[in-house]
């Protein structure tokens, strides 16, 4: 093979190398994120009117994309095959009266399912809450196992990829039982469902919210409560710290 023969081949293997590893690569830039939020759990108490939720994962920053809430509206969670934007949707409908069970309805059948191959509307997971503690929630077929959810008085506990069917009982159960402000019961039920084995993957973040108009320390303020453990591996004993110094400052409610 001469020279320049030898030359031409090299050039060419390159470029057929260079560019099968583009096509490799290509799809990753594209790659959604993880499937998120595992197992959360919603909820009212009817005494202070505040509705909140709180969710862990084995994902960095769970509290990012799950839990959505406007006071005097209601709380939404969306998880598994996420699209974010359940939970704007539902608000907007929460504010508009109907009931979340319809809600449920409406905005799953009006998915569009854009990205049916890889990020299927079939594995959505999501549940909405009002500001009367009335809910419902959805586990799409393909959502990652196990998956389900399970409600309770003014609680509605969902997640996937879990341990089993008893992460989101012991979840109900513990809110059920527990007393205190509504961010301990929300707190006792991610403790329940990690006693019961969580999330397969184990843990990373932690997040909680709740909200109540004019709730907040502030002025004009409708934020009871916003904390995120993004990083952390045991973050719900670092939520829990962080929820009971938020209680510790508590004002005791006005007479």
């Amino acid at each position: 093979m001469t020279r320049a023969k030898l030359m031409l081949t090299l050039a060419v293997a390159i470029g057929l190398a260079t560019a099968q590893g583009a096509r490799s690569t290509a799809p990753a830039a594209s790659t959604p994120w993880e499937p998120v939020a595992t197992f959360s759990v919603l909820g009212y108490d009817p005494d202070s009117r505040e509705v909140g939720g709180a969710v862990q994962s084995r994902v960095f920053s769970v509290g990012n994309g799950v839990l959505w809430g406007e006071a005097d509206a209601g709380m939404v969670a969306t998880q598994a095959i996420v699209d974010v934007s359940y939970g704007p949707q539902a608000l907007a409908l929460l504010r508009k009266g109907l009931a979340p069970k319809d809600i449920v309805k409406e905005v799953w059948e009006k998915d569009p399912d854009p990205r049916p191959q890889d990020w299927s509307k079939q594995g959505r997971q999501f549940a909405v809450m009002n500001a009367r503690g009335e809910y419902a929630a959805f586990t799409g077929p393909k959502a990652s196992t196990w998956a389900g959810h399970k409600g309770g008085k003014y609680c509605t506990a969902q997640g996937n990829i879990l341990a089993g069917e008893a992460v989101v009982n012991g979840m109900v159960e513990a809110f059920e039982k527990t007393t205190g402000h509504l961010s301990l019961r929300l707190l006792a039920a991610l403790e329940a469902g990690q006693a019961a084995g969580g999330d397969t993957r184990g843990m990373q973040s932690a997040a909680v919210l709740i909200v109540k108009k004019d709730g907040g320390v502030w002025l004009h303020n409708d934020v009871v409560l916003r904390l995120q453990v993004d990083d952390n591996p045991e973050p719900i004993k670092e939520l829990r710290r962080l929820i009971e110094m938020a209680n510790s400052r508590r004002r005791p409610a006005a007479k």
